[in-house]
């Protein structure tokens, strides 16, 4: 299966950025959709931003994000990524970055999870 481990969360003051990096290991991230995901608690799961490398090859990034975050590959380093600007508290939540067959915003697209890192966002 393949395997996906998320890096680059932690805890940042309000307007501040952190980049997020997702390692995929077993299989090319050419083969998959790819995405990122983010649950506060009590929310549902939402998604980020997907990277639809097995349809459009087109970017997304959802609504509540745009202008601020961006997500972006490196083919070669078979690594996702996601940008994170300006950040507010309401960004806060467990990031997951996820692999799978459906280039869609819903989880069940996805076959594949990683761990997720926390994104704490003070004020």
């Amino acid at each position: 299966q393949v395997e996906l481990v998320e890096s680059g969360g932690g805890s940042v003051q309000a307007g501040g950025d952190l980049r997020l990096s997702c390692t995929v290991s077993r299989d090319s991230i050419d083969n998959h959709c790819l995405a990122w995901f983010r649950q506060a608690p009590g929310k549902e799961r939402e998604v980020v931003a997907i990277a639809n490398n097995i349809g459009s090859g087109a970017l997304w990034t959802a609504d509540s994000v745009k202008g601020r975050f961006i997500i972006s590959q490196d083919k070669a380093k078979n690594m996702l990524y996601l940008q994170m600007n300006s950040l507010k508290s309401e960004d806060t939540a467990m990031y997951y970055c996820a692999a799978g067959f459906r280039c869609g915003p819903l989880t069940s697209g996805y076959s594949y999870w990683g761990q997720g890192t926390q994104v704490t966002v003070s004020s």
